[in-house]
Protein backbone atom coordinates (compact mmCIF):
# COMPACT_ATOMS: atom_id res chain seq x y z
CA UNK A 1 0.00 0.00 0.00
CA UNK A 2 1.34 3.40 -0.96
CA UNK A 3 1.92 6.15 1.57
CA UNK A 4 -0.78 8.30 -0.08
CA UNK A 5 -3.32 5.48 0.25
CA UNK A 6 -2.49 5.06 3.92
CA UNK A 7 -2.83 8.79 4.50
CA UNK A 8 -6.23 8.76 2.78
CA UNK A 9 -7.41 5.97 5.09
CA UNK A 10 -6.14 7.88 8.13
CA UNK A 11 -7.93 11.03 6.93
CA UNK A 12 -11.17 9.10 6.37
CA UNK A 13 -10.97 7.48 9.81
CA UNK A 14 -10.18 10.83 11.42
CA UNK A 15 -13.29 12.31 9.83
CA UNK A 16 -15.43 9.43 11.05
CA UNK A 17 -14.06 9.63 14.60
CA UNK A 18 -14.72 13.38 14.70
CA UNK A 19 -18.24 13.12 13.30
CA UNK A 20 -19.55 10.49 15.74
CA UNK A 21 -19.94 10.76 19.54
CA UNK A 22 -18.26 7.43 19.95
CA UNK A 23 -17.12 4.26 18.30
CA UNK A 24 -16.62 0.58 19.04
CA UNK A 25 -13.55 -1.51 18.28
CA UNK A 26 -14.31 -5.17 17.67
CA UNK A 27 -12.40 -8.28 16.67
CA UNK A 28 -13.91 -10.13 13.71
CA UNK A 29 -10.85 -12.23 12.87
CA UNK A 30 -12.51 -15.55 13.79
CA UNK A 31 -15.44 -14.93 11.43
CA UNK A 32 -15.82 -16.07 7.84
CA UNK A 33 -16.39 -13.67 4.96
CA UNK A 34 -20.07 -14.63 4.78
CA UNK A 35 -20.49 -13.97 8.53
CA UNK A 36 -18.83 -10.56 8.16
CA UNK A 37 -21.13 -9.77 5.22
CA UNK A 38 -24.14 -10.59 7.43
CA UNK A 39 -22.76 -8.20 10.06
CA UNK A 40 -22.26 -5.47 7.46
CA UNK A 41 -25.83 -5.89 6.16
CA UNK A 42 -27.38 -5.76 9.62
CA UNK A 43 -25.21 -2.80 10.57
CA UNK A 44 -26.24 -0.94 7.40
CA UNK A 45 -29.93 -1.59 8.17
CA UNK A 46 -29.47 -0.07 11.64
CA UNK A 47 -27.49 2.93 10.43
CA UNK A 48 -24.16 1.70 11.78
CA UNK A 49 -21.03 2.41 9.75
CA UNK A 50 -18.52 -0.47 9.64
CA UNK A 51 -14.87 0.22 8.84
CA UNK A 52 -11.99 -2.25 8.83
CA UNK A 53 -8.46 -0.86 9.04
CA UNK A 54 -4.99 -1.67 10.26
CA UNK A 55 -4.35 -0.91 13.90
CA UNK A 56 -1.50 1.50 13.17
CA UNK A 57 -3.76 3.52 10.87
CA UNK A 58 -6.55 3.54 13.47
CA UNK A 59 -4.09 4.80 16.08
CA UNK A 60 -2.79 7.54 13.76
CA UNK A 61 -6.38 8.63 13.10
CA UNK A 62 -7.08 8.75 16.85
CA UNK A 63 -3.97 10.83 17.41
CA UNK A 64 -4.94 13.18 14.56
CA UNK A 65 -8.32 13.93 16.17
CA UNK A 66 -6.65 15.64 19.11
CA UNK A 67 -8.62 13.82 21.82
CA UNK A 68 -6.72 11.56 24.19
CA UNK A 69 -7.66 8.01 23.22
CA UNK A 70 -4.72 6.44 25.09
CA UNK A 71 -7.14 4.19 26.97
CA UNK A 72 -7.90 2.37 23.71
CA UNK A 73 -4.37 2.00 22.36
CA UNK A 74 -3.85 -1.30 24.20
CA UNK A 75 -6.82 -2.95 22.46
CA UNK A 76 -5.41 -2.20 19.01
CA UNK A 77 -3.97 -5.66 18.51
CA UNK A 78 -4.95 -8.33 16.03
CA UNK A 79 -7.75 -7.64 13.58
CA UNK A 80 -9.82 -4.53 14.31
CA UNK A 81 -13.18 -3.48 12.95
CA UNK A 82 -14.64 -0.10 13.88
CA UNK A 83 -18.38 0.48 14.35
CA UNK A 84 -19.74 4.04 14.23
CA UNK A 85 -23.28 5.13 15.06
CA UNK A 86 -25.17 8.31 15.92
CA UNK A 87 -26.85 6.42 18.78
CA UNK A 88 -24.26 5.27 21.28
CA UNK A 89 -25.88 1.98 22.27
CA UNK A 90 -26.82 0.67 18.80
CA UNK A 91 -23.52 -1.12 18.08
CA UNK A 92 -23.69 -2.88 21.46
CA UNK A 93 -27.27 -3.97 20.74
CA UNK A 94 -26.18 -5.21 17.31
CA UNK A 95 -23.37 -7.27 18.83
CA UNK A 96 -25.81 -8.79 21.36
CA UNK A 97 -28.24 -9.59 18.53
CA UNK A 98 -25.46 -11.22 16.50
CA UNK A 99 -24.49 -13.39 19.45
CA UNK A 100 -27.92 -15.00 19.38
CA UNK A 101 -27.21 -16.30 15.86
CA UNK A 102 -23.59 -17.19 16.57
CA UNK A 103 -22.02 -14.48 14.36
CA UNK A 104 -20.29 -12.82 17.20
CA UNK A 105 -17.66 -10.18 16.95
CA UNK A 106 -15.74 -9.69 20.19
CA UNK A 107 -15.85 -6.22 21.74
CA UNK A 108 -12.31 -5.03 22.33
CA UNK A 109 -13.17 -1.54 23.48
CA UNK A 110 -15.43 1.44 22.97
CA UNK A 111 -15.33 5.20 23.33
CA UNK A 112 -18.76 6.64 24.10
CA UNK A 113 -19.50 10.18 25.29
CA UNK A 114 -15.95 10.77 26.56
CA UNK A 115 -15.83 7.43 28.42
CA UNK A 116 -13.75 4.34 27.73
CA UNK A 117 -15.17 0.83 27.92
CA UNK A 118 -12.49 -1.85 27.68
CA UNK A 119 -13.24 -5.53 27.18
CA UNK A 120 -16.07 -7.74 26.08
CA UNK A 121 -17.50 -7.77 29.61
CA UNK A 122 -18.63 -4.14 29.11
CA UNK A 123 -21.15 -5.11 26.42
CA UNK A 124 -24.16 -5.28 28.78
CA UNK A 125 -23.39 -1.86 30.22
CA UNK A 126 -23.01 -0.36 26.74
CA UNK A 127 -26.25 -1.94 25.51
CA UNK A 128 -28.14 -0.50 28.47
CA UNK A 129 -26.92 3.05 27.86
CA UNK A 130 -29.69 5.38 26.86
CA UNK A 131 -29.35 7.61 23.85
CA UNK A 132 -29.76 11.36 24.10
CA UNK A 133 -33.27 11.14 22.62
CA UNK A 134 -34.26 8.37 25.06
CA UNK A 135 -33.04 10.48 27.99
CA UNK A 136 -34.95 13.51 26.76
CA UNK A 137 -38.09 11.39 26.37
CA UNK A 138 -37.68 10.10 29.94
CA UNK A 139 -37.30 13.63 31.32
CA UNK A 140 -40.34 14.86 29.38
CA UNK A 141 -42.37 11.88 30.63
CA UNK A 142 -41.31 12.62 34.21
CA UNK A 143 -42.24 16.27 33.82
CA UNK A 144 -45.61 15.41 32.28
CA UNK A 145 -46.48 12.80 34.91
CA UNK A 146 -47.57 15.21 37.70
CA UNK A 147 -49.52 17.32 35.22
CA UNK A 148 -51.30 14.22 33.91
CA UNK A 149 -52.17 13.19 37.46
CA UNK A 150 -53.67 16.61 38.21
CA UNK A 151 -55.64 16.69 34.94
CA UNK A 152 -56.81 13.14 35.49
CA UNK A 153 -57.93 13.93 39.04
CA UNK A 154 -59.74 17.03 37.90
CA UNK A 155 -61.48 15.19 35.10
CA UNK A 156 -62.54 12.25 37.22
CA UNK A 157 -63.43 14.36 40.22
CA UNK A 158 -64.93 17.14 38.13
CA UNK A 159 -68.24 15.31 37.75
CA UNK A 160 -68.41 14.75 41.48
CA UNK A 161 -67.62 18.37 42.23
CA UNK A 162 -70.22 19.55 39.72
CA UNK A 163 -72.78 17.20 41.25
CA UNK A 164 -72.07 18.50 44.74
CA UNK A 165 -72.32 22.12 43.65
CA UNK A 166 -75.62 21.42 41.85
CA UNK A 167 -77.04 19.62 44.88
CA UNK A 168 -75.99 22.44 47.18
CA UNK A 169 -77.47 25.07 44.88
CA UNK A 170 -80.76 23.16 44.67
CA UNK A 171 -80.95 23.10 48.43
CA UNK A 172 -80.20 26.80 48.58
CA UNK A 173 -76.94 26.39 50.41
Amino acid sequence: MRKEDKQQIVDDLTGLIRSYNGFYITDTSALTVSQINVIRRKAFQKGIKVQVAKNTLIRKAMEAVGTDYAGLYDVLKGSSTLLFSETANLPAKLIKELRKTGDKPVLKGAYVEESFFIGDNQLEQLASLKSKNELIADVVALLQSPARNVVSALQSGGGKLAGIVKTLSERGE
